[in-house]
């Protein structure tokens, strides 16, 4: 089954080894070895995470003489962004409305407890 370029990016993003991958990578180019220290697992299970974000596109690698330096490509990022800004702006316009409707309840209670009281004050206790 085929996936889309955000399905994988999607993807590639869900493990958080791969997240400090990239986060690393934010700093700028630098080699498998390196990217592999604070990890604590071997070379070659390193390299399958970073073929997954090559796959997505999130990296770049290269090979100069033995090196083999990552470079972040972040176009896929933007895409993502940009898919999950169009929800951000949903949840906002409903979060919106829904404080206009609770503020309008709150002046409608407010409304309603000032006539309950006036009309309660207006009326003479009944004698015995």
């Amino acid at each position: 089954m085929a996936h889309d370029s955000l399905s994988t990016t999607f993807a590639a993003l869900a493990d958080p080894t791969r997240r400090a991958i990239l986060a690393r990578l934010a700093s700028g180019e630098t080699s498998v070895t390196k990217l592999a220290e604070p990890f604590r697992m071997s070379l070659p299970a390193v390299s399958k995470h970073l073929k997954v974000l090559a796959r997505a596109g999130l990296i770049t690698r290269s090979r100069t003489a033995q090196v083999r330096p990552c470079r972040l490509k972040a176009s896929p990022l933007k895409d993502a962004v940009d898919w999950l800004e169009h929800y951000r702006r949903f949840w906002e316009e409903s979060f919106d409305r829904l404080d206009d409707y609770l503020r309008e309840l709150q002046k409608q209670e407010k409304n309603d407890s000032t006539e309950l009281k006036e009309k309660s004050h207006g009326r003479k206790k009944p004698s015995r």
